[in-house]
């Protein structure tokens, strides 16, 4: 895999705010001698892992350096680019508010948007769970606290199905979501693609799919949701628009490739998840996982904000988030 160095995160610490961390080191004339980028090794951030994987970023990046770093979810990711440790990141809109209004609007720019829908609801066979509804209660995997997934499954439990609180939930890595079923851990998982697909396919498994997330209707009214975004800092933004502006073109690029013809791209996808994961998954599950994703550089500002009630209203956020400069476009350093 082309790549400069990738370091595997189970990071479930607290965010770091109040600056933007080390900045990323320059060459002569403003150029960084790096640029670190961090994503997940879901399907939902697969042009990261596409751009990486086919030499495409490093090359429209050079003379800069390419370093690569996956992350297992997103707190983890937001307090690695606010300590300056990565430049760019592929993270859930959930992180991406939380750190935007801790940092009272100074720590993350949202540049791109990275894929829509791609969450998947499935319940461990024998658990007694035929539908989101019977939920209630049980025990529910989301791959961290404060994630996407997890804002959403709070919500969905707290304000669908009326339960009081939300102890039933429990933070599990994406790659643990198997073992800890199989140990009857865990009664049911909220988790992004290819994971949710992986554990209904999975013989052993063969976990009861339950719903797609952006199907639920109590929570997305239009049935789409943003899942992944592209993030930045304002210092990276502003110091290197170049690079901003290479790195997005390759997105841009790849995209449009998984929009049009995922299928064509699918055998190098699956290899370099495997690669990423240590799993190699098999082309049913990817096929099937895919088409739970919509690909996307649209941001979707209107789901943006409703995550952000969310958040506030689950107590991640102190105040009622107002996102205004959240969103940038191309050429606004803002």
């Amino acid at each position: 895999m082309s790549r400069s160095l990738v370091i595997l995160v189970f990071a479930a610490g607290g965010l770091v705010f109040g600056g933007c961390g080390r900045p990323a080191v320059r060459q002569a004339g403003g150029q960084p001698a790096q640029v670190r980028v961090g994503f997940f090794a879901n399907l939902t951030h697969a042009q990261a892992i596409m751009a990486v994987d086919s030499g495409e970023l490093a090359s429209a990046l050079a003379p800069a350096k390419l370093v690569t770093r996956v992350f297992n979810a997103g707190p983890s990711e937001i307090e690695a680019l606010l300590a300056g440790e990565i430049d760019i990141g592929y993270i859930g809109p959930g992180p991406a508010i939380n750190g935007y209004v801790r940092t009272g609007g100074r720590g993350i720019r949202i540049i791109a948007g990275a894929s829509a829908n791609g969450v998947l609801i499935v319940a461990r066979k024998d658990a007694g769970i035929s539908s989101p509804a019977d939920l209630r209660g049980k025990r529910l995997a989301t791959p961290q606290f404060g994630n996407t997934q997890d804002i959403s499954a709070r919500r969905y439990l707290l304000a669908v199905l009326k339960q009081e609180g939300t102890g039933n939930i429990v933070p599990v890595p994406n790659a643990e979501l198997r073992g800890m079923m199989l140990r009857k851990q865990i009664d049911a998982a909220w988790a992004p693609e290819p994971w949710g697909t992986l554990l209904v396919l999975d013989p052993e498994v063969q976990a009861v799919p339950l719903a797609r997330e952006h199907e639920l209707k109590e929570l997305w009214p239009d049935g789409t949701m943003t899942l992944a975004v592209v993030i930045t800092t304002p210092r990276f933004l502003e110091s290197h628009p170049g690079a901003v502006a290479k790195f997005l073109e390759v997105h841009r690029n790849w995209t449009r490739r998984l929009s049009v013809e995922r299928d064509k791209h699918l055998p190098r996808l699956g290899k370099a998840l495997a690669d990423l994961t240590g799993r190699a998954l098999p082309d049913e599950v990817l096929r099937s996982a895919l088409g739970n994703v919509r690909f996307t550089d649209d941001p979707l500002p209107r789901t943006l904000e409703n995550m952000a009630l969310w958040a506030w209203e689950l107590g991640f956020l102190r105040s009622r988030p107002d996102l205004t400069g959240l969103v940038v476009r191309t050429g606004e350093a803002g």
